[in-house]
């Protein structure tokens, strides 16, 4: 392969990299939209709610998650792009369950005032994120620390979830 080539096929790489990058951050964005379109109303209901002293003030939580859903498209980036050499579909099939799962606990917690089943899911988001942090990390170690911030974020969210709900009997 002459130098023309390899700068050709390097050229071909890169962009077929940004293309990936960017589906990833389309697919994660999506997600965060699904949970979003439950959240529209979620500031007045999150005001109104008895929450426990600890519990972060409603601002804090568009940037917290803003940078949550970032560092885990790069992640699912990441080891997207150690395929064909790596078996990655079961690792990023696991992403996308888990993308599904944080999108409906906005769901059950905002839009449908489920305290209940918003405690229980949330408990099977954190398996499923678990799931996905050990997956990432047998093919890109780096992909699963970036999905450390998200791990902890929802074990946070987990404690507040089950104090929320026990706290509001008549709301949730």
């Amino acid at each position: 392969m002459d130098a023309l080539d390899r700068t050709a096929t390097a050229r071909s790489s890169a962009v077929a990299q940004a293309i990936g990058l960017a589906a990833w951050l389309a697919l994660t964005a999506v997600a965060a939209a699904a949970g979003a379109i439950a959240s529209v109303d979620a500031q007045a209901f999150y005001a109104q709610l008895d929450k426990p002293a600890w519990a972060p003030p409603p601002s804090v939580f568009g940037p917290v998650w803003s940078l949550l859903y970032f560092l885990m498209a790069v992640a699912a980036w990441r080891v997207w792009r150690a395929r064909p050499a790596q078996r990655v579909d079961g690792a990023l099939g696991l992403y996308v369950v888990q993308l599904v799962a944080n999108a409906l606990w906005s769901w059950l917690f905002f839009g449908w005032h489920q305290g209940a089943l918003a405690f229980g899911e949330v408990l099977l988001l954190l398996a499923l994120i678990a799931a996905t942090v050990a997956a990432f990390w047998r093919i890109r170690p780096a992909a699963g620390l970036l999905l450390l911030p998200y791990l902890a974020w929802v074990c946070f969210a987990s404690a507040l979830t089950w104090s929320v709900w026990q706290r509001n009997p008549g709301l949730l």
